[in-house]
Protein backbone atom coordinates (compact mmCIF):
# COMPACT_ATOMS: atom_id res chain seq x y z
CA UNK A 1 0.00 0.00 0.00
CA UNK A 2 1.07 3.49 -0.76
CA UNK A 3 1.29 6.52 2.22
CA UNK A 4 -1.56 7.86 0.59
CA UNK A 5 -3.86 4.79 1.27
CA UNK A 6 -2.64 4.53 4.95
CA UNK A 7 -3.93 8.45 5.94
CA UNK A 8 -6.94 7.56 7.25
CA UNK A 9 -7.20 4.65 9.86
CA UNK A 10 -9.61 1.69 9.17
CA UNK A 11 -12.03 2.71 12.08
CA UNK A 12 -12.28 6.13 10.08
CA UNK A 13 -13.04 4.33 7.34
CA UNK A 14 -15.87 2.08 8.48
CA UNK A 15 -17.10 4.95 9.97
CA UNK A 16 -17.07 7.18 7.20
CA UNK A 17 -19.01 4.08 4.75
CA UNK A 18 -21.66 3.46 7.37
CA UNK A 19 -22.55 7.02 7.19
CA UNK A 20 -22.55 6.82 3.53
CA UNK A 21 -24.83 3.40 3.87
CA UNK A 22 -26.90 5.01 6.65
CA UNK A 23 -27.57 8.51 5.47
CA UNK A 24 -27.62 8.02 1.35
CA UNK A 25 -31.61 7.80 1.35
CA UNK A 26 -31.54 11.77 2.54
CA UNK A 27 -29.97 12.25 -0.72
CA UNK A 28 -31.03 11.71 -4.12
CA UNK A 29 -27.55 9.90 -5.23
CA UNK A 30 -24.57 7.71 -3.73
CA UNK A 31 -22.74 10.40 -5.34
CA UNK A 32 -24.57 13.39 -3.17
CA UNK A 33 -24.21 11.58 -0.17
CA UNK A 34 -20.91 11.21 -0.58
CA UNK A 35 -20.44 14.73 -1.41
CA UNK A 36 -21.56 15.59 1.79
CA UNK A 37 -20.09 13.45 3.83
CA UNK A 38 -16.37 13.59 2.38
CA UNK A 39 -15.37 16.96 3.52
CA UNK A 40 -16.78 16.21 7.44
CA UNK A 41 -14.23 13.17 7.15
CA UNK A 42 -11.36 14.88 5.74
CA UNK A 43 -11.34 12.82 1.88
CA UNK A 44 -12.29 13.72 -1.13
CA UNK A 45 -15.95 12.09 -2.63
CA UNK A 46 -13.81 10.07 -4.83
CA UNK A 47 -12.54 8.47 -2.14
CA UNK A 48 -15.45 7.95 -0.26
CA UNK A 49 -16.57 6.36 -3.06
CA UNK A 50 -13.86 4.09 -3.13
CA UNK A 51 -13.71 2.60 0.48
CA UNK A 52 -17.89 1.79 -0.18
CA UNK A 53 -17.29 -0.22 -3.59
CA UNK A 54 -14.05 -2.09 -1.11
CA UNK A 55 -16.45 -2.67 1.08
CA UNK A 56 -19.48 -3.82 -1.06
CA UNK A 57 -16.81 -6.28 -2.46
CA UNK A 58 -15.44 -7.68 1.16
CA UNK A 59 -18.89 -7.79 1.99
CA UNK A 60 -20.17 -10.08 -0.79
CA UNK A 61 -22.54 -7.12 -2.11
CA UNK A 62 -20.48 -6.45 -5.32
CA UNK A 63 -18.20 -9.14 -7.67
CA UNK A 64 -14.80 -8.47 -7.07
CA UNK A 65 -11.31 -9.68 -5.16
CA UNK A 66 -11.69 -9.27 -1.57
CA UNK A 67 -9.24 -7.25 0.36
CA UNK A 68 -8.75 -10.86 2.15
CA UNK A 69 -7.80 -12.23 -1.04
CA UNK A 70 -5.81 -9.45 -2.56
CA UNK A 71 -3.58 -9.38 -0.05
CA UNK A 72 -3.16 -13.47 -0.13
CA UNK A 73 -2.37 -13.04 -4.27
CA UNK A 74 -0.01 -10.33 -2.77
CA UNK A 75 1.98 -12.90 -0.31
CA UNK A 76 1.97 -16.17 -2.85
CA UNK A 77 3.26 -13.38 -5.44
CA UNK A 78 6.31 -12.44 -3.31
CA UNK A 79 6.81 -15.63 -1.81
CA UNK A 80 6.64 -16.66 -5.88
CA UNK A 81 9.29 -13.90 -6.51
CA UNK A 82 11.67 -15.20 -3.92
CA UNK A 83 11.43 -18.84 -4.57
CA UNK A 84 12.41 -17.56 -8.47
CA UNK A 85 15.46 -16.06 -6.96
CA UNK A 86 16.76 -19.03 -4.66
CA UNK A 87 16.25 -21.26 -7.79
CA UNK A 88 18.19 -19.07 -9.91
CA UNK A 89 21.13 -18.97 -7.25
CA UNK A 90 20.90 -22.73 -6.88
CA UNK A 91 21.35 -23.06 -10.65
CA UNK A 92 24.05 -20.80 -10.85
CA UNK A 93 25.92 -22.75 -7.67
CA UNK A 94 24.97 -25.72 -8.93
CA UNK A 95 26.75 -25.31 -12.59
CA UNK A 96 29.91 -23.78 -10.44
CA UNK A 97 30.44 -26.58 -8.89
CA UNK A 98 29.70 -29.03 -11.97
CA UNK A 99 32.29 -26.96 -13.76
CA UNK A 100 34.83 -27.21 -10.84
CA UNK A 101 34.23 -30.78 -10.71
CA UNK A 102 34.90 -31.14 -14.48
CA UNK A 103 37.93 -28.99 -13.90
CA UNK A 104 39.31 -30.85 -11.07
CA UNK A 105 38.98 -34.04 -13.36
CA UNK A 106 41.06 -32.53 -16.15
CA UNK A 107 43.83 -31.72 -14.26
CA UNK A 108 43.99 -35.34 -12.69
Amino acid sequence: MNKRSNRFSPEVRERAVRMVQEHSSEYPSLWAAAQSIAPKIGCTPETLIEWLKREQIDTGQRPGVTSAEAQRIKELERENKELRRANDILKTASAFFAQAELDRRLKS
